[in-house]
């Protein structure tokens, strides 16, 4: 990787993003010697501005970047860092510098929800009654929905076709959690595909 640190007096801008949800979480500078030392050791280290020395993410509070693969930008003056967070990005404790909470888009907020609904046993959810049926039930469900698509793929009504596919999409990630596997699972064996 040829770097082209004249540009910045020394310095280049490395964009952190989560390398699992694609999050940005930070923006920070690296020097030659920070670029080193984050391939060396596989923690992402930065050149710290204000302290006038290399500086490790988390050294003190223990939420680190792991490397997980780092890209050049077309100039070659400034990094996309892949990295996986050991806790908070932000010094203020939240996922990223930029507030944004998440990145993956609506279908793992609504992962996370069933989740929560599952873990805290809520006698009031009916993705808790479902699940507390068991995984034929919800297997079944699943089948069920596949087929009230498949007919309505057949017709002219879009809004019946839209909301039978999200019923389908609802009752697999009820599956995923019964079989104890999560949507990026799924995804990750997608991209392998690809």
């Amino acid at each position: 990787m040829n770097i082209d640190f004249s540009k910045g007096e020394g310095l280049i801008p490395a964009v952190i993003q989560n390398a699992l949800t694609m999050q940005v979480l930070m923006l920070g500078y690296m020097n030659l010697e920070a670029f080193k030392k984050t391939q060396e050791t596989g923690l992402v280290t930065f050149y710290s501005r204000s302290k006038q020395r290399l500086w490790v993410k988390g050294e003190v509070s223990g939420n680190t970047l792991e490397l997980v693969d780092l890209k050049l930008d077309c100039d070659s003056d400034s990094l996309l860092v892949l990295a996986k967070p050991n806790g908070p990005t932000c010094h203020t404790g939240t996922t990223s510098c930029f507030k944004e909470e998440t990145a993956k888009g609506f279908i793992y907020q609504l992962e996370n929800t069933i989740n929560d609904r599952i873990d805290s046993n809520d006698p009031n959810s009916y993705t808790n009654a479902l699940y507390q049926k068991g995984i034929n039930r919800v297997a079944q469900k699943v089948g069920e929905e596949a087929v009230e698509l498949i007919i309505e793929s057949k017709d002219s009504n879009e809004e019946l076709f839209k909301n039978e596919a999200a019923d389908l999409i609802y009752h697999f990630l009820v599956l995923l959690k019964a079989k104890n596997v999560t949507f990026s699972n799924i995804e990750d064996v997608l991209k392998k595909r690809s």
